[in-house]
This record gives structure tokens, sequence and C-alpha cells, in this order.
């Protein structure tokens, strides 16, 4: 018989309720025995639709009660650091939504924190993009497809924050979210799982948009989180990069991550479906790739972080020295566009 887990939830927003809750429950001998949300109201609430049996006044009861063995924190980033540090102290595994922290010092302070419980599973939910496609696409890099890699094209345009009639979004306060813009730390993640490490970076950005109406009152209030970026980044091996991360561009291209190497391109698009185009020295035109079943993967956090917790297998999307490293970039970023200077990795002081 597989080794009983008991799951606390902290904090049951979209991605919880979508993905986590039913990725818990499908697997033999896992159970949410609590759960906690911003009020007792939303708590109860939660508990009832999804069956979970209790409840708790604050997050702290979750973390200290004997009968949580694993702790979910689906919370705002803000409040990741800190319940992190406070659920590996009291011996609960823990699996944290992203983004990992607000900045790259409350990562490395949750870094530590595993590290000094390193009988304990801590594993940050990844970016999902890529996921289905990435054996496919690394095994294509590994083979020698592109050959050397020049170029690396990150994007990630669209109008997601063009309406500025629309109520301000907790990713536009940076007292919640932190560094981050837009989707720059997500889709990093995921060129990080193709590409050498980023050495260099020289950013811009804009706030075109400064004002929204408040989420909880009446009146507006200030955005504090650029909705345009513009990245230059220089890779390992003399490869060059560039990101355009953008909230307010009407029919934008979406998401894509481009491959440009010396011998091929890989081009992959993030959309309802993902798909991978490819092309070499010789062809008329990309193309698109039939990825094959064997080379696929896909969504499986709740149960790789399970199957860690029973010993079976480390964590590989995302581990928290992983985390670390794209929080280091974002901060990278946001130092780059605020000193208007190009600034090296990895970060010094």
């Amino acid at each position: 018989m597989e080794q009983p887990v008991r799951i606390g939830i902290v904090g049951a927003g979209t991605n919880t309720r979508a993905k986590h809750i039913p990725g818990f429950r499908a697997i033999p001998q896992v159970e949410i025995v609590g759960v906690v949300n911003r009020s007792e109201q939303s708590s109860v609430h939660v508990a009832t639709e999804f069956g979970i049996p209790k409840t708790y006044p604050n997050w702290q009861a979750l973390v200290d009660d004997p009968g949580v063995d694993a702790v979910l924190i689906g919370t705002w980033p803000n409040m990741h650091c800190e319940i992190t540090c406070a659920a590996l102290k009291r011996g609960k595994h823990v699996l944290t939504e992203a983004r990992m922290a607000r900045n790259l010092a409350e990562a490395q302070q949750m870094l530590a924190a595993s590290q000094a419980h390193p009988n304990l599973v801590a594993q940050v939910v990844p970016s999902p993009f890529g996921l289905e496609i990435d054996p496919f696409v690394r095994d294509l890099i590994e083979h020698g497809y592109i050959g050397d890699l020049r170029e690396m094209v990150v994007i990630g345009a669209d109008d997601a924050v063009w309406d500025y009639s629309k109520p301000l979004h907790w990713r536009q306060d940076r007292e919640l979210s932190g560094l981050n813009t837009l989707s720059l730390g997500i889709l990093h993640e995921t060129a990080m799982r193709w590409t050498p490490a980023t050495t260099r970076v020289f950013a811009q950005s804009a706030l075109f948009e400064p004002q929204r109406p408040a989420p909880d009152r009446a009146g507006n209030v200030a955005v504090t989180v650029p909705d345009s970026l513009q990245v230059l980044t220089q890779l390992e091996g003399g490869g060059r990069g560039i990101y355009h991360m953008s909230g307010v561009t009407l029919f934008g291209p979406g998401r894509q991550i481009h491959l440009y190497g010396s011998h091929g391109t890989i081009r992959v698009e993030f959309g309802a479906q993902e798909r991978v185009l490819c092309g070499r020295a010789g062809d008329n035109a990309l193309r698109v790739v039939e990825v094959p079943a064997d080379k696929r993967s896909g969504w499986r956090v709740e149960e790789e972080f399970i199957s860690a917790i029973r010993g079976k297998e480390t964590v590989k999307f995302t581990d928290f020295a992983t985390g670390v490293r794209y929080m280091e970039f974002t901060e990278a970023v946001a130092r780059s566009a605020e000193s208007q200077s190009a600034i090296d990795l990895p970060l010094q002081g």
C-alpha cells in the first residue's frame, strides 16, 4: 500500500481549484484534509464545494496541525516566503504556486529553509508552457537539430491589461506580486529548459496605463508593475536573446519562443494547443511538426510532488534551486530597467 499523504491548502485560487485539487484526488492514498482562505467565509465555501473536512482560522493553524503532512500554498506571491519557511520548520513538505516569491532575497530565504530540511520536498509549481512538448524539443536540441544556438526570441505580447477601465489585478501590484513583469518569469523558466544560462541583461520598461480602478473600493489606484518590457540578453556560449513582454498589444502574437541556430530553427507557439515548427537549411519554410506520442509529456505536478515525498523520484519541474535562478533573472531585469544599465549574472549583492 502507498504511503498516505495528507494535504493542507493555504489559498484556494483558480489554479488550485482547477488543477491541484483534482490532481491530488486522482492519486491513491492522498487526502486533502483542510483548507484556509483569506476569510472564514471563503474557507467554508471552498471546503463545502470540494468536500474538504476541515477549515482553519489562519494559515499558521494549518501549518501547526500535526494531521497535515504537506502544504500547498496557493496564495499571492507576497505570502509564499513566510508560509514556506514556517511549513518547512514544522516538518511539512511544500508545494508553492509560482511565482516563487516577490524578489530574489525571499526566494533565497526559501531555498535556505529547504536546504536546512533536506528530508522534506520543496517544489514550485512550474511554468506550464512547454511541458507537453518538452521531451521532443530537448531531443531535437540534444541531437544537434539547430546546431549552435545563436539567437533566442521570447515573446509574451497580448492585450491582457490593455483595458484600463478594468480593476487593478494583483499582478499589477508590486507589493503583492513582486518584481516580475507580465509573463517574463513564466516564459523565462520555460526558455531555461532549452537554452544556456543568461549572463547579462539590458532592459527597458514602460507603464502606458498608470492608473486603474481600485479592486475593493471607489476611485483609482496606481499601477506599480510595467505593462511593457523589452530585454536584450547574452547567453553562455555567445548566444543572444530578445524578450518582448507586453499586456497592451492589441492583436499581438501571444506567447512564443524561437530558437535560431547555426543549422536550423525551432519555434514553439503556446496557445490552446502547443505547436512546434521546425526548419533547416534547404527547407522552403518552417513546418509544423507532429510530436510523437512517446516524446510528449504534460502536467503531472501533483503526481511528481507526491512521488518525491514517497521517494520514487526527485523534483524536476520545478525545484527551489531552479526557482531561485529564474527569480535572479527577473530581479536583474528589474534592476536594469530602473538603472538603464546592463546587469551581469549571477548577481553580486
